[in-house]
């Protein structure tokens, strides 16, 4: 029995790091969008402008509540219908689908953004008022102070908060399985299920999410070294 899920293992090596780049690939790119999403949305909350604070707290609200796994069925299963009725409406050929890897990357990266806006938003908040109050009385203009003195002074702050959202959304990748998209999780289910070797296959797939994890945990603390230079460490 030993043997025959070793041998179950090796056949299904390469479907599993397939799986796992697919993961990789999905992260990073609802990462990104995440990432643009929250600063956008952190500068909207502190924006003077009401109706832009009313629709950041709206989003940011909305999107913690609602459980990942249940946008992500929504967009796929409710999505595709919405948007060819929509198509149809216009006198347009509906006949959009969305896909498995486009649901998984849109919901992630805007469950990312909205966590990411209270990251980004404490950060900036966390800016000494006396540095933005002397780029104005310079004359600075608001993107190159956002550029030159807001956003290097905000990133040591918002760093460690960034890499436990990267690091959640690494395992958030998993509820992509249930709509059938070929990630690490929705792999490792199938060659568990083909071969009976359960414990095998999700140890294996456990490891594969905690190689990640901990290149991950190098690559951040690096990051947060580089954005803290010259800080004081006391």
């Amino acid at each position: 029995m030993y043997q025959f899920q070793n041998e179950g293992l090796i056949d299904w090596a390469g479907p599993l790091l397939q799986g796992a780049l697919v993961t990789l690939e999905i992260a990073v790119l609802a990462y990104a969008i995440g990432l643009l999403l929250g600063l956008l949305g952190a500068l909207a909350k502190l924006s003077r402008v009401w109706p832009l604070r009313l629709v950041a707290a709206g989003y940011t609200t909305v999107i913690r509540a609602v459980p990942e796994l249940l946008l992500i069925i929504l967009l796929y299963y409710a999505g595709s219908q919405a948007l060819n009725a929509l198509l149809r409406s216009l006198g347009m050929d509906g006949a959009v689908d969305i896909s498995g890897f486009v649901a998984a990357i849109a919901v992630l990266a805007v469950v990312q953004g909205a966590y990411m806006t209270e990251v980004f938003r404490g950060a900036i908040l966390a800016i000494p008022r006396g540095q933005l109050e002397a780029a104005q009385a310079f004359g600075m203009p608001p993107w190159l102070c956002f550029r030159r003195i807001v956003l290097p002074a905000m990133l040591p702050n918002a760093l460690p908060g960034l890499s436990n959202l990267w690091l959640i959304l690494i395992k958030d990748t998993a509820l992509v399985s249930v709509v059938g998209f070929e990630e690490l999780f929705f792999t490792t289910q199938q060659a568990a299920a083909s071969t009976r070797a359960y414990f095998t296959f999700y140890a294996a797939a456990g490891a594969l999410y905690l190689a990640i994890t901990l290149a991950s945990n190098v690559l951040f603390r690096r990051a947060e070294a580089l954005v803290r230079r010259g800080q004081a460490t006391g």
